[in-house]
């Protein structure tokens, strides 16, 4: 059984913390956490005293956007209401998602579209005359 989506922040026992919308799952006697599109945030201050957040994936190597975690593995686990920080990791999931689908259809308008035959020809054409 899936109980509700909330946003928490997830500190796990390796020492990662992560935040996400999160779900919890009970499956044979043993709780899961379902977690999506987890992110890392850091706080980076600038020299004058301004702070703002970098935010990153929490796997980088991955496109996946779910992912499982067993709660043997958790060490404390946080809902947030904080609508600064929900409102910056829906823009971050928004965006991600954005430059994923984001595939343009070659035309003309982008510049000269040749097979690789006739651009052979014209660069050695170049080649030779230079």
């Amino acid at each position: 059984m899936i109980e509700d989506d909330f946003y928490a922040t997830v500190k796990l026992k390796s020492g990662e913390e992560i935040f996400a919308k999160v779900a919890a799952s009970e499956e044979d006697d043993r709780t899961m956490l379902l977690v999506s599109n987890p992110i890392v945030i850091n706080e980076l201050k600038g020299k004058n005293g301004l702070v703002g957040y970098k935010i990153e994936p929490w796997l980088k190597t991955t496109t996946d956007d779910m992912f499982i975690l067993n709660m043997n593995d958790v060490l404390t686990l946080s809902e947030s209401s904080d609508v600064e920080m929900i409102m910056m990791y829906q823009d971050y999931v928004r965006s991600s998602n954005k430059n994923a689908t984001n595939h343009y259809k070659l035309n003309r308008k982008m510049g000269y579209i040749a097979n690789i035959n006739d651009a052979k020809e014209i660069l050695e054409k170049i080649f030779k005359s230079t």
